[in-house]
């Protein structure tokens, strides 16, 4: 993928199937999960987050868009959120990484909430990007270190645009 980070084209590399359940961990405004729930019409879609302001903006996005399959969730997913055991078949963890402290706790937490077979999307800042945040970025190798001690399985990597790369696992 050539260009600046689209969500929309990034989510094409996915087979998304309209009554999925998913969540964003670290959704912020809706960047990504507003694209994914409309996609996602007779499914439901966890957005969650560890700040309150940027919840409250993605309600009135939702209600302006019309996008009623979100259910918002202020917690941090570092010490686990508040999404029910194996319930989602696709968890979206991107732009995350780089902010957490406990990066393995935020993989395992979004295989927590995993159904067996559902996948992992991860994008991040490829760390010799020049633009993004100065410390704190993951390298895609460091990723799927993380990935594969939790006995996920990478399906898929690619390249999320000139910035940022992207991985897909799979929960075995």
């Amino acid at each position: 993928m050539e260009g600046f980070l689209n969500p929309s084209e990034v989510l094409n590399q996915l087979e998304l199937r309209e009554n999925m359940i998913a969540a964003d961990f670290g959704s912020g405004s809706g960047g990504w999960v507003i694209p994914l729930a409309k996609r996602l019409k007779e499914g439901r879609v966890y957005a969650i987050d560890i700040l309150e302001e940027p919840l409250s903006t993605l309600k009135s996005k939702a209600e302006h868009e019309e996008v009623l399959n979100l259910v918002l969730l202020r917690g941090d997913i570092e010490k686990g959120v508040k999404v029910p055991d194996s319930i989602c078949e696709l968890v979206l963890v991107t732009n995350l990484l780089f902010q957490a402290e406990d990066r393995n706790k935020v993989l395992s937490e979004a295989k927590r909430v995993l159904s067996p077979g559902g996948k992992i999307l991860v994008v991040d800042w490829k760390p010799a990007s020049s633009l993004g945040p100065k410390q704190g970025k993951i390298s895609s190798e460091e990723v799927k270190k993380i990935a594969e001690s939790l006995n996920l399985k990478l399906e898929k990597e690619f390249s999320a645009g000139i910035y940022h790369y992207g991985l897909v696992f799979i929960k075995k």
